[in-house]
């Protein structure tokens, strides 16, 4: 298997920026291994010597000696496959020198933080199912010259790239009309396209390209743990970006948006996965301090470092408020939502009842009038003075109509006649207070110019 470096390569696609080693990057010893799986996961082997430089090394599982250091990344598929599968993926790549509990220390669920056959081990591994965009999962295996770390998809800025390939130090460009997408050099600079803005400005952190080179293990770590902090910033402005444009659409739309919404769970289902969100950083909220505590009785660990590990813990603690506040922004809106379904099943209610109070009293009409016993007046039909009884009884019916629909008609016709009077008493009252206020001002300048005084009190 051909060990690659990580990279952002020309479409800037969310799920694919995997780039091709540079030609002049040099790259030590490369072996290929006879796998039960090949191609099942994607793996990296970097070796740096501890004075800023890096190379792409071969996959033994070998630590480095002296200043250098190794990290072997193993990046997981996201797919619909068990955890046992994920662990015979790893048992596979990393096994020898691994055992089997540092395997399962690696790929169990939940979160974990402690010493596996002496060295430290950190998993932060949500439970959810491993196709879900909201099940983060990414563990470490530290030792004092090399760094195991084993990932569910791709963890953006995880890796290394040559500098000379970041697209942010380009000079952009306005797209010209003749393009529609991709990049395409200009006189004036690199054209990117309008989704690759999109993207870029969705991201809370540079390219691969960009990384620092890490001089210790210590510095890895960080770099580890801040990319998993980057990687749910990024989930957490993308639901921003999503509830935003909802609550447009919302604003904009009509009848026909909010049953749909209503009917697909939109809302409901974003709640879920803000919920699974919470748990991922609760998660890290929990590993990551007792991390900096183990890490802090290391010798070979850097203070500077285990102030960014507090710094981290700081960040993940804000990222928490924030999503609590999206949750309830969702939770508001599904509320407006369920609101606006209770007023129109509410309204069809009233019309329902609307109409049954109309037709109550002509079905007691139409009731007595049925009734199959004597002395039913207009019923007898071979008397000649009562041929008029049909007449009769529908005009008691529109009668009785009339007399409900007066009942609704009548508060709402009383209402408007008293605002009406209302109305006209303020009119005539404002016009009464004009008059009185120039009276007493015309007679106040008669009076100034008489030589007269004003009384104040």
């Amino acid at each position: 298997m051909e060990l690659t470096g990580g990279g952002l390569n020309a479409d800037m696609e969310a799920d694919e920026l995997d780039r091709e080693p540079s030609p002049d990057m040099p790259v030590r010893n490369n072996h290929f291994y006879s796998l039960r799986y090949p191609g099942a996961v994607r793996q990296k082997a970097y070796i740096f010597d501890g004075e800023g430089n890096y190379y792409n090394k071969e996959w033994d599982l070998a630590e480095g000696r002296g200043k250098e250091f190794c990290w072997f990344h193993v990046e997981l598929p996201k797919g619909n496959q068990k955890l046992s599968q994920s662990a015979q993926y790893l048992i596979d790549v990393l096994c020898p020198p691994l055992k089997l509990q540092d395997i399962l220390s690696l790929v169990s669920n939940g979160p974990f933080c402690g010493h596996v056959d002496g060295a430290l081990v950190f998993r932060v591994n949500s439970p959810g199912p491993s196709s879900s965009k909201f099940t983060f999962r990414i563990a470490a295996r530290v030792t004092q010259n090399s760094v195991i770390t084993v990932s569910l998809g791709r963890v953006p800025r995880l890796g290394f790239s040559p500098t000379n390939e970041s697209l942010l130090s380009e000079i952009p460009a306005l797209e010209s009309p003749n393009y529609t997408r991709g990049e395409q050099k200009q006189r004036n600079g690199i054209v990117i396209g309008e989704h690759v803005l999109d993207f870029l400005l969705t991201m809370n952190h540079s390219e691969e390209a960009d990384n620092p080179v890490p001089k210790s293990v210590s510095n890895l770590v960080v770099h580890i743990v801040d990319t998993h902090v980057d990687h749910l910033q990024d989930v957490v402005t993308n639901l921003e970006i999503e509830l935003d444009s909802l609550e447009l659409e919302l604003d904009r739309g009509g009848f026909a948006l909010k049953k749909q919404m209503l009917d697909d769970r939109r809302f409901p289902k974003m709640h879920v996965d803000l919920q699974r969100l919470l748990q991922v950083i609760a998660h890290g909220q929990q590993v990551f301090p007792r991390v900096k505590e183990k890490c802090a009785s290391k010798d070979w660990f850097a203070n500077e470092d285990i102030n960014s590990l507090e710094e981290l813990v700081g960040r993940l603690r804000r990222l928490k408020e924030n999503v609590g506040f999206i949750a309830n922004r969702v939770s508001a809106i599904q509320q407006g939502l369920d609101s606006w379904q209770a007023e129109q099943i509410n309204r069809k209610l009233y019309y329902l009842s609307f109409l049954s109070i109309i037709f109550l009293p002509l079905s007691v009409i139409t009731g007595v009038f049925g009734m199959n016993v004597g002395g039913v007046p207009w019923t007898a039909q071979s008397r000649p003075e009562l041929k008029d009884g049909f007449r009769n009884v529908m005009l008691l019916c529109v009668a009785m109509l009339g007399l409900v629909l007066l009942c609704f008609i009548f508060p709402a016709l009383y209402s408007r006649i008293m605002a009406w009077r209302r109305r006209r008493a303020m009119r005539r009252s404002w016009s009464l207070n004009r008059k009185s206020f120039l009276r007493r001002t015309t007679s106040v300048g008669e009076r100034t110019e008489r030589g007269g005084y004003l009384r104040l009190f």
